[in-house]
């Protein structure tokens, strides 16, 4: 409180050139934009400075000539049009002379037009994505900071939290376009020494701009609570005389052009299990592990476990298939286009190998890219036989309008529980919640919901088949229907709904007939 107090009073005091080296105060930044919005906020503290030097200089002065002990007698008035007049009429041309000097800062900030560079910038979870129009270059940044400073053993570097791989870099002396968007969660875009603030929504494109006058390294962050790495999030921008700047992106469509030879190369390397465990666990820190931990044990009912999971344990294909393109109305993501095509061999080997899942498979780039192809050279070189796994539920291998009902068991609707909260734990919590209240608008819930308490036709139906225009997909081919019946009774006697219901496998496979 004290180190405030002293700010008010050297600011109320001080010159403007010493009130912007001060520590506490705001700085002037390194754009014009950016100066602007210093000089208004110093204007308005001093015109906010002078009004309570006034009013508490009069509130003092009348406390100490006015009192009662100097003999002093209160004046009694009512309705003094003089006092309504100058009361109404002074804030009036005080907040005019606010507005005028706050408007044109404002218009400046949102006039983006006649721009020289146009720089589309995408956050995800938690991540940015920079897209250079008419460069054809585009790269995530990614935090840089080491996981044992973020853990505590090992001390804080300069830049904590404030360091990324691969910064954003502009000219100088150019105008910059951000056209700035959302793959899942509202995020914000923040670097203070341009004064650009601005929110990035999912579906929508919010523009700023900016012209950096001075060369250097501006650190930034995202500015919105946007999940729980929302501190782990940088921003940094390097700022390059207009010559080095266009010198980089010569730099960087050759390094594209290395890098898509280099990718065409690894596809006629087979490296070793030991090699590839190496690089995936590089890969997985850098990339998996702020949502699936560094134990593979996830976040239950929000991000799920990979240390023994069906998709880390089961068949090749569908785990490709989710590191590649993503999972709809999930928070995860498509790596595709993030990483290359080593880097998914790699991160699915180490995946499929780490925290005892020991399939033995070792995972090549061409078994990667035949994926990505559509081809069927998507099986991994084994070393050692995969282990028998009962601890996880397997993807179905067959939809189940092929299974002969008569072939199927029936189990005690206690089994159908347990087996279905265990399944609905690993498949459905990350959008229905644990405690099945869901997220809504975007994740309904299913604690006493129209579905899990209504007519079971209709809950097996859009278990089944999904939900066209919404974030249900169809776990009719995903899922055995053991575990379709397990996770429908479970969900219906789940959170209270008790419809007292017991779904049989052969009930799945008959209403897929």
């Amino acid at each position: 409180m004290k180190q405030w107090l002293y700010c008010l009073l050297v600011v109320l005091f001080a010159p403007p050139l010493a009130a912007a080296d001060m520590r506490f105060n705001m700085t002037p930044g390194v754009t014009e934009i950016s100066g602007k919005v210093y000089h208004l906020h110093m204007t308005i503290l001093y015109i906010c400075c002078a009004i309570g030097l006034v009013v508490f200089g009069v509130m003092i002065y009348a406390m100490i000539n006015h009192r009662k002990s100097k003999g002093a007698v209160a004046s009694h008035f009512h309705e003094s049009t003089k006092v309504e007049i100058a009361w109404t009429i002074i804030p009036f041309v005080i907040l005019i002379l606010m507005a005028i000097p706050a408007t044109k800062t404002l218009i400046a900030m949102e006039d983006p037009s006649n721009a020289d560079l146009t720089v589309k910038v995408t956050g995800s979870q938690w991540k940015w994505h920079y897209s250079y129009f008419d460069q054809d270059i585009d790269f995530y940044s990614i935090l840089a900071t080491p996981r044992p400073q973020i853990e505590g053993s090992e001390a804080k570097g300069e830049h904590y939290l404030l360091e990324v791989d691969k910064p954003l870099v502009l000219p100088i002396n150019r105008k910059i376009r951000f056209l700035m968007t959302s793959e899942d969660v509202i995020h914000s875009w923040w670097m203070p020494a341009f004064a650009v603030k601005k929110d990035a929504n999912p579906g929508f494109i919010n523009e700023a701009w900016t012209r950096i006058d001075k060369p250097g390294i501006y650190r930034g962050q995202c500015a919105e609570l946007c999940g729980k790495d929302h501190g782990f999030m940088p921003i940094v921008v390097q700022a390059l005389p207009e010559a080095e700047f266009d010198a980089w992106v010569v730099e960087q469509k050759q390094a594209a052009n290395a890098a898509a030879q280099a990718a065409q190369a690894a596809l006629s390397q087979t490296l070793t299990k030991e090699e590839l465990m190496a690089q995936g666990e590089q890969v997985y820190l850098g990339h998996c592990a702020a949502c699936h931990q560094p134990n593979g044990e996830g976040l239950q009912g929000v991000f799920p476990h990979l240390k023994g999971s069906p998709i880390a344990t089961g068949p090749l294909s569908v785990h490709l298939e989710i590191v590649l393109n993503g999972k709809a109305g999930t928070a995860m993501q498509a790596f595709g286009k993030q990483l290359t095509t080593q880097e998914i061999a790699a991160v699915i080997t180490y995946e499929r190998n780490a925290w005892g899942n020991n399939t033995g498979d070792a995972v090549q780039a061409k078994d990667v890219d035949a994926h990505k192809s559509g081809g069927t050279n998507s099986e991994p070189v084994a070393t050692t036989p995969p282990p028998a796994t009962t601890d996880a539920p397997k993807p179905a291998t067959e939809p189940a309008a092929s299974v002969d009902p008569a072939s199927l068991p029936t189990l005690s609707h206690d089994e159908l529980m347990a087996e279905g909260e265990k399944t609905y734990a690993t498949i459905c919590a990350a959008c229905h919640h644990l405690t099945g209240a869901g997220m809504p608008p975007a994740f309904p819930a299913l604690a006493g919901s129209a579905i899990a308490t209504g007519p079971v036709a209709n809950h097996i139906d859009i278990v089944m088949h999904g939900k066209p225009g919404t974030a249900m997909q169809a776990f009719g081919t995903q899922l055995t229907p053991q575990q379709l019946a397990a996770i429908i009774t479970y969900e219906r006697n789940a959170w209270g709904n008790n419809t007292g219901d017991t779904v049989q496998p052969a009930d799945i496979a008959r209403h897929g007939q």
